[in-house]
């Protein structure tokens, strides 16, 4: 089930987790280090809960350099493995740790690129034939001004869906400026899970976010899916894919 790149911004730009919207070069007129951290009232990657409705604390860091490449890391404390997991097969696990690098930059004019890979990983104990969370997916993003359209591919099994490898991800996002520091964010999504019939599905937000000072962020978003239920329910009997309400706060440095 499911996650996406969070950068210093994205902590509070994205229900889900889906990628951050290309840069343009101006953006990074230097090499730097930049980083955030935040608190969500409901971790959501790509429309679907990865805590149970519970809030999660996340923080990442990044290097950018001048010439456009990066490399960054990302973590959050999660639930959707051991949650979904029975007494006969019980799994311990409660974090995610990603890795991931690319290049973004300007394209000419209002248009900018990025293209990369990233590594999500679940660091805990399983039962044996259990097929492993750890996804790896490579992804490219075009953006025009506000709007990005990015794509994801998976290389290897889907968080879990065996035989998922050729899975891939559409996003479309546009966060614009409204007044000065409040932006308007919308998103929409479809993730084709590969060879797993009822897993595939669609998700969508429409959210506000108000930037306070140079370092302080708040968001506001609601967020649903067309999610199958028999797929996305967990043990408990919890639907993950729900409409529901996000908020979050964070602080970049």
């Amino acid at each position: 089930m499911k996650r996406s790149w969070i950068s210093a911004t994205a902590v509070v730009l994205w229900c889900a987790a889906s990628g951050p919207a290309p840069a343009r070069a101006e953006e990074v007129p230097a090499s730097k280090w930049a980083g955030s951290a935040g608190v969500v009232s409901d971790y959501l990657f790509r429309g679907l809960s990865q805590t149970d409705r519970k809030p999660a604390v996340q923080a990442g860091v990044e290097f950018d350099h001048a010439s456009g490449w990066y490399v960054g890391g990302w973590g959050s404390n999660v639930s959707w493995l051991s949650d979904g997991s029975t007494s006969a097969a019980p799994v311990s696990s409660s974090v995610e740790l990603d890795l991931y690098g690319g290049w973004r930059g300007s394209l000419g004019g209002d248009w900018s690129g990025d293209v990369g890979v990233y590594r999500y990983q679940y660091p805990g104990s399983y039962p044996a034939r259990f097929t492993l969370p750890d996804t790896t997916e490579g992804y490219a993003a075009l953006a025009w001004k506000s709007v990005s359209l990015k794509y994801s591919y998976a290389f290897t099994d889907l968080f879990g869906y065996a035989g998922s490898q050729h899975s891939g991800y559409l996003d479309l996002s546009w966060n614009q400026e409204f007044a000065p520091g409040w932006l308007l964010n919308a998103h929409a999504g479809h993730q084709h899970v590969a060879n797993v019939p009822g897993a595939s599905y669609s998700d969508w937000k429409l959210g506000v976010t108000r930037n306070i000072g140079s370092a302080w962020s708040v968001a506001l978003a609601y967020c649903d899916t067309n999610a199958g239920r028999a797929a996305y329910t967990n043990a408990h009997g919890r639907y993950l894919g729900c409409a529901t309400a996000v908020l979050s706060v964070a602080r970049s440095f």
